[in-house]
């Protein structure tokens, strides 16, 4: 079956190694670097589980990163890319090894240290990416469960980013960006509606996986079919949502440096509209019973 040549042990537990095939490859198992030595010589059936980083820059990265973080979040974070990849049906980005590792041993340091750190879009995170969030649930059950912290709420959101991430093979900025840009659209409706949208209710839901898949189609330079009629009814019936659409549009072109189909205006007012009529209801219904 072949062996790998031991080029640096990080610690009891991760070494780097020469692949007969990959070159440079990392090496993670219980005990894998216990009493290894340069150019020790291991069978690859006794490998539990190896990644490749085939950029220079990040292999560095994890090099310097290793020493810095403690045993047991190494296997715990191992552990937890086991079950992203079991419970996904998408190839997995390697880089997540670093990424989540980085980002989970910085949470600790914040946890430790009392630093309070909130996550402006985690509701927004939810609704799109629910795979994601319920796999990031586990990972941080898991990870408080492993380390002995109490990591809150907000990393969840922060940890199924990098799930996504890893997932859809796009940088994590990347992700963030998109997920900022609709709690940002979101807190924009809510500005001019003056009306706070129940983040547990369906017309939330809707807001956001629609604002999502806007930002997809666009991503993917998918066309949208022009449907002037329905422009034309939405602007004549609704001009107040109407206007608030268009601003909408407006700023995912500025962030995204992209052009909007103008028939994305149409589909977003009715959602808009529907909006204005829940707080308009809402607003009869106190009147009615005095509240």
């Amino acid at each position: 079956m072949g062996s790998i040549s031991v080029a640096k042990v990080l610690n009891n537990n991760v070494i780097i190694a020469d692949h007969p095939q990959y070159d440079e490859v990392v090496v993670i198992g219980k005990g894998i670097g216990f009493n290894r030595k340069v150019r020790d010589k291991i069978d690859l059936s006794a490998v539990e589980k190896m990644f490749i980083l085939r950029n220079q820059q990040e292999q560095e990265q994890y090099k310097q990163l290793i020493p810095q973080v403690d045993e047991k979040l190494i296997e715990t974070i191992h552990e937890i890319v086991l079950y992203i990849m079991q419970n996904s049906r998408k190839p997995l980005n390697e880089h997540i090894h670093i990424a989540l590792t980085d980002h989970i041993a910085f949470a600790i340091r914040r946890y430790e240290q009392n630093v309070p750190f909130h996550n402006p879009f985690l509701y927004e995170t939810r609704e799109i990416y629910p795979d994601e969030y319920a796999m990031a649930e586990y990972s941080v059950h898991r990870i408080n469960e492993k380390m002995g912290v109490d990591l809150p709420l907000d990393e969840i959101g922060f940890v199924a980013l990098h799930i996504h991430s890893a997932l859809s093979n796009r940088h994590i900025s990347e992700v963030q960006k998109h997920s900022m840009l609709i709690s940002d659209m979101v807190n924009l409706v809510e500005n001019n509606l003056n009306y706070r949208i129940p983040r547990d209710s369906l017309d939330y839901s809707r807001l956001v996986t629609h604002l999502r898949f806007v930002l997809e189609r666009l991503r993917r330079g998918e066309t949208v079919q022009e449907t002037s009629s329905l422009d034309g009814l939405m602007k004549r019936e609704y001009p107040e949502m109407y206007s608030l659409a268009w601003k909408l549009t407006k700023v995912i072109e500025q962030r995204m440096h992209l052009s909007v189909y103008s028939a994305e205006v149409g589909y977003l007012t009715v959602h808009l509209q529907r909006l204005a009529q829940k707080k308009d209801d809402e607003a009869d219904m106190n009147n009615r019973t005095g509240s």
